[in-house]
């Protein structure tokens, strides 16, 4: 039953390994991010979909099997990420917004994700790795650097510009170095020590306490931690113009705003919901081509509920990887 972490929600189960039908792979698991959603469905944040879900999906694996009509074939290496399946009829996937689909499924979710040895995959949604990227490097990609690269997009850097995050945790580590790399001056705001260290050690401009006041106006912004109370903060820091995107699936109530502080003067206030396949393949290829660095802590399997008490504890930056 979710619950809160440090009451142990999460409990050991032997199951079957599966058969994949049509479309499906067996995969056996090599390496799982632990994401910030992970611990939203542990601890109920997220309703439960599925009762007894194995939560996990940023997973690198090895298919072992497949069924009927899927590209991917035993012995390949593929990642499997947060989106499972859409429509693929509504009026959001044809016009290439899938993760807008009323109808979209979740691994870890609404099917059993990667806190496991072998999980079943949709081939569809299945991503091809790059090679240059071991299996524990890769994992956190699958999800922290998928949304982060698509909170980058919808905060709409201009060239040249200045961006603000607000959290630095697995999506903004990865996040920062592809807006660097563009040529962007990354501002981070964190009360962590490690992770301000971190952010610099990436190519941050600056770093500071979640409510200090950056050197310069900031065009765009990222809320990347679940609280609701930083939004009207990130809004104050923005120039004319600029646009804040809020990247979680959860996030506590956002307090008043009021309208000339924070959002006159053409200030956006943008949500970010899941992301396209297209978003991930993209990323995948330029998180390589770049060379994007990954923060990780690794885990053993059995420390699930660990890593996930470490995780919002705050006990350690970039990203844990479970590895059974």
């Amino acid at each position: 039953m979710p619950g809160p972490i440090e009451t142990g929600p999460l409990k050991p189960v032997e199951r079957d390994v599966p058969e994949p039908g049509p479309g499906e792979l067996l995969v056996r698991v090599r390496a799982c991010g632990v994401c910030r959603t992970d611990l939203h469905v542990a601890e109920g944040d997220l309703p439960v979909h599925l009762p007894g879900v194995t939560p996990g999906h940023e997973i690198v694996g090895e298919v072992t099997a497949a069924g009927p009509g899927c590209r991917f074939g035993v012995g390949d290496r593929i990642g499997v990420a947060w989106l499972r399946g859409t429509c693929g009829a509504c009026r959001y996937c044809r016009r290439g917004a899938e993760n807008l689909c009323p109808s979209s499924v979740y691994t870890g979710w609404d099917a059993h994700g990667g806190y496991a040895e072998y999980t079943l995959a949709v081939d569809a949604y299945a991503y091809a790795l790059p090679a240059e990227l071991d299996d524990v490097r890769v994992a956190p990609l699958l999800c922290a650097g998928i949304i982060g690269y698509r909170a980058l997009r919808r905060a709409a850097v201009p060239p040249g510009g200045t961006l603000g995050l607000w959290g630095f945790g697995g999506s903004a580590h990865l996040a920062a170095q592809i807006a660097v790399a563009e040529g962007t001056a990354v501002h981070v705001f964190t009360r962590s020590p490690a992770a301000r260290a971190l952010a610099l050690s990436l190519g941050a401009a600056w770093t500071g306490d979640s409510f200090d006041a950056p050197p310069e106006p900031l065009d765009s912004a990222i809320v990347f931690a679940p609280a609701g109370g930083l939004v009207p903060a990130a809004l104050r820091r923005l120039d004319r113009g600029g646009t804040l995107a809020v990247a979680g699936i959860h996030l506590t109530d956002i307090p008043q705003l009021n309208y000339e502080r924070h959002l006159f003067q053409e200030r956006q206030l943008r949500s970010v919901t899941a992301n396209t396949r297209a978003d991930g393949e993209e990323f995948l290829l330029l998180a390589a081509r770049l060379g994007v660095a990954v923060s990780t802590v690794a885990y053993g399997l059995d420390e699930a509920g660990k890593a996930l008490a470490d995780l919002a504890g705050g006990r350690f930056t970039g990203a844990a990887v479970l590895v059974p």
